[in-house]
């Protein structure tokens, strides 16, 4: 079953197993409005139980832009901060996503951009990609997880140097600090992005879920009940049907066939 998108600058396809979201709104750096962040949190919700999606790519229109964060000028609409502080956003529904998701990011991630990119489980860039926290240039700092997502992927010093200037980095650098993994050709990145989602999407599905929940695990639990959860886990997924079938496959030199049981 196909998700019908509420907003015409969110799109999203499916090719075979893997769901390919564009944020589309290239004009305007792919800057999200509240009707864009709608869109975006119905489709995690609808990603999360459709059997048929097992990984996910997410990317930006055009040449310029991944994305630029939330539209400035409708940050303007919250009758008070409190409103502004208690709101829903785009963030918040890409960190429930069960399902693996990769960033492809094509162009500028800026502000909530760049906390897009670092909700998202793996991330790649263009050789074009510009990263930047510019919140603290405009009297404010980044709301989606900015400080906590980049201190875990690129340490304490650089996340300083990022959100207390504002200042941006290029594709070169962010590879170098491990805030991607990969930078390509422009031309390379889609290709890229949907062959390791199709690689993902091919592996047992609860075992992939399942790696994803063991990652936000490790991140926040002290090691010794990290490494018990992940005991936890491991029996779970041992206990499938999918586990069944990769062990016979395994046995019998076929792939495997997994069915999310």
């Amino acid at each position: 079953m196909a998700f019908a998108s509420s907003s015409e600058n969110i799109t999203v396809s499916l090719d075979g197993a893997v769901a390919l979201v564009t944020i589309s709104r290239p004009e305007k750096l792919n800057s999200v409005t509240p009707e864009m962040s709608s869109a975006l949190e119905a489709f995690a919700a609808w990603a999360n139980d459709a059997d048929e999606v097992r990984a996910i790519v997410l990317t930006g229109a055009g040449e310029r832009a991944f994305c630029a964060g939330s539209d400035i000028r409708t940050l303007d609409s919250y009758e008070t901060p409190w409103d502004f502080r208690n709101r829903r956003d785009y963030c918040d529904a890409l960190r429930e996503l069960r399902k693996p998701i990769i960033a492809a990011i094509n162009g500028y991630a800026l502000g909530g951009g760049l906390e897009t990119a670092l909700t998202c489980d793996i991330r790649i860039a263009s050789a074009t990609a510009t990263f930047a926290a510019p919140e603290i240039k405009l009297g404010w700092i980044g709301g989606g997880g900015m400080t906590a997502l980049l201190a875990n992927s690129i340490g304490a010093s650089n996340t300083a140097l990022m959100t207390m200037t504002g200042d941006s980095i290029d594709a070169a650098r962010a590879l170098a600090w491990g805030l991607v993994s990969e930078v390509l050709e422009p031309a390379e990145l889609l290709p890229r992005a949907l062959e390791l989602a199709a690689t993902i999407a091919s592996r047992p599905p609860i075992a992939a879920e399942t790696a994803k929940a063991n990652l936000t695990a490790a991140y926040n639990l002290p090691l010794a009940q990290a490494v018990a959860y992940e005991r936890e886990l491991q029996g779970i997924t041992f206990a499938t049907a999918d586990a069944d079938e990769g062990r016979a496959a395994f046995a019998e030199k076929r792939p495997g066939v997994f069915h999310r049981r």
